[in-house]
């Protein structure tokens, strides 16, 4: 089971996975993130793996500026998560 700390994140995550305008690499690396959090590995490394990830999501050229928004939201939580 996940920790309760991620919840807010795996909200976010939901909600971008739901939006039908965001393409489809990028919802697909979103549920890979949201399964990492699921996983029952350390959080500090979840935490990791996740922001790697992301990192990779904001780089994608076809993403719209309010989505990159929403994404960066989702690091600064995990960033707050990893102290």
């Amino acid at each position: 089971m996940t920790n309760s700390k991620f919840t807010g994140v795996l909200e976010l995550i939901d909600e971008l996975n739901d939006d039908s305008s965001i393409p489809k690499n990028v919802r697909s690396k979103l549920s890979e993130i949201s399964e990492s959090i699921k996983g029952g590995e350390d959080d500090s490394i979840k935490v990791h793996k996740s922001l790697n990830v992301l990192e990779e999501i904001t780089e994608d050229s076809n993403l719209q500026a309010y989505t990159r928004t929403q994404i960066w939201n989702i690091v600064s939580l995990l960033e707050s998560l990893d102290q």
